[in-house]
Order: structure tokens, then C-alpha cells, then sequence
């Protein structure tokens, strides 16, 4: 059964959100899945100028909204080359903030698509905009869309960490990117490398001990691949020590990746959803668009 069967797309309807929109109808068409496109209006803030407006205030809040809707028809037409995605349009009244995580958890979707706003960082998003709100709240995977390049993704680095969101995020990378080359990178550390230096072992013994630790990671890598059903010849296990952020950055940086799909840490989700600190600095300082996993089933 497929994992992606509905993809729920929030856009403000700025020039920084429409990839998004590009990208929701992209991966529709790609798996089959409906698609719902929503804007939120945000026109519960006139009411604070209801003391002024006076009787004019619905009739200008009514307004906002047609023109609102006539925007989102007109972007979804605009995307005339995916002519084949069943597409629902949806216009809110209330702020973004508030309804998108709401509406995306009412819609049962499988996959929320949402723009990352700023200027190739997302350091003021995960503070408190919209995205930072719906990746604390959302209960299904949230993909933040930062290039506008919406064609196929080529390759896509999955981080893992060898937890079962390890193995749901390559499910997902595979099937939301079914041509694309796959990299699993687990960043690996040796406990006590230090302490060992520091005795005085020898550099080949702390150098033997890292290799091996190496080596069981590969075999961990080799193990998920085949768990996860992934083709040898269409997958790279690769296993490096380091700082984990910086390695993950650098890796997407220097293999070319346009997506990393990478599990929250944790195992379930709470009402607000605490990100951890690689998923939040991975967020802030990756140019690549960031799919990040999370388990549908609440925590108990």
C-alpha cells in the first residue's frame, strides 16, 4: 500500500511559497496522490479594526477572501501541466499560524508540503512562524521546500540513526523520489577515543579501534538497505565519524543531494512536537529541501 495518498500544501501565495505549491503538485502527480491547497487568509485580524471600519469590516473581510481564493485558483492553474491531480482548494479565514496545523491535522494527510521562508535559512522559520508551528504539532511527515527547482529530485541523503524512523524515511525518500539515487549516512562515534589517545595507545590501536567501528556500521547500513527493500546499485551506505550536523551538511553539500529525509529523535509524537537539536540545526543551515519524519501514532 502506498505511504503517500494524500499531500496537504499551505501557501501564502508569496513568491517564496509558490515552490512549494510547484513541488506539492510535483510529487502528486509523481505518486498519484490527491492534493489539497490551502491558503490562510488571516482576516481575523481586521477585527481588532472594527472599532473603526464599523459596519464595513465583513464586508472587506469578504473581499480578502474572494480575492484570496481567486489567487489560489489562478496558482493552481498555473501548475496546468500537472492537468491529471485531483486537487482540492481550501481558503481559511483564520491565521496561518493557527490553521494550517489544525486543517493538516483534520485532512488526514499523509504528507504536509509548506515553503521556508527567508533567505536560504530557515533560522527565524524554527523559532515561530507557520512551518516551525506545523513541524511541532503535525502528526504526519513535513516536507520544507527551500529550492525552486521542482523537478524530480535526483538524489536524496537519508540520515539515520538506525531507529525505526530510520527505516520510514527511506521508505518515504523512495517513494517520493523513486528515480533518485539514495545515500544512507549514519554519523558514528567511538566512545573513549580521547581517554585512549590520552593513555598513550598507540595511534595504529586507536585508529584499528575506529575502523572497526566503522565497519559495524556499514554492516548496520548494508542490513536497513536490504530491510527496507532498496536495490544495491541504487543506494550508497556510507558511515563517518564526526560532528553530526556539520558531517550531514557537508556530505549533502559535497555529493550534490537536493533532499535529506531524516527522522525526528525521539519515538513518538506529543502534542508539541520537540524537534532535536540536529533535526533544528540541519533545518537552519541545509540548502537542500528537508523532509522530516515523524510517527503518526501518538505518544502514550
Amino acid at each position: 500500500m502506498p505511504l503517500i495518498r494524500h499531500i496537504f500544501t499551505a501557501t501564502d501565495l508569496s513568491d517564496n511559497a509558490l515552490p512549494a505549491v510547484d513541488r506539492g503538485f510535483e510529487l502528486a502527480a509523481a505518486t498519484g496522490a490527491r492534493l489539497t491547497l490551502m491558503h490562510a487568509a488571516g482576516v481575523d485580524a481586521l477585527a481588532m479594526l472594527r472599532g473603526l471600519l464599523g459596519g464595513q469590516t465583513d464586508d472587506i473581510s469578504r473581499q480578502v477572501l474572494t480575492q484570496r481564493r481567486e489567487a489560489l485558483e489562478a496558482a493552481a492553474r498555473d501548475r496546468a501541466r500537472h492537468q491529471d491531480v485531483d486537487v482540492t482548494l481550501l481558503v481559511e479565514p483564520g491565521r496561518p499560524a493557527s490553521v494550517v496545523p489544525a486543517r493538516v491535522a483534520e485532512s488526514g494527510a499523509d504528507l504536509a508540503v509548506v515553503g521556508a521562508r527567508g533567505e536560504g535559512s530557515l533560522r527565524r522559520l524554527v523559532v515561530g512562524s507557520t512551518a516551525s508551528r506545523l513541524l511541532r504539532q503535525s502528526r504526519c511527515p513535513v516536507l520544507l521546500v527551500k529550492n525552486p527547482d521542482y523537478r524530480p529530485y535526483r538524489r536524496v541523503l537519508v540520515p539515520v540513526d538506525f531507529s525505526p524512523g530510520s527505516a520510514l524515511a527511506i521508505r518515504l525518500a523512495r517513494e517520493l523520489a523513486p528515480g533518485a539515487d539514495l545515500v544512507l549516512l549514519h554519523v558514528f562515534t567511538t566512545p573513549f577515543e580521547g581517554v585512549l589517545r590520552n593513555a598513550g595507545i598507540s595511534p595504529e590501536t586507536v585508529e584499528q579501534y575506529r575502523s572497526e567501528a566503522r565497519e559495524r556500521a556499514q554492516q548496520q547500513l548494508r542490513a536497513l538497505a536490504v530491510q527496507t527493500g532498496l536495490e544495491p546499485d541504487r543506494h550508497t551506505p556510507l558511515a563517518l565519524a564526526g560532528d553530526t550536523v556539520g558531517v550531514i551538511i557537508g556530505e549533502q553539500e559535497r555529493l550534490g543531494c537536493d533532499l535529506i529525509a531524516m527522522g525526528k529523535h525521539g519515538t513518538n509524537v506529543t502534542t508539541e512536537l520537540l524537534l532535536g537539536s540536529v533535526t533544528q540545526r540541519v533545518l537552519s543551515e541545509s540548502d537542500a529541501d528537508v523532509l522530516v519524519v515523524v510517527n503518526k501514532q501518538p505518544a502514550p
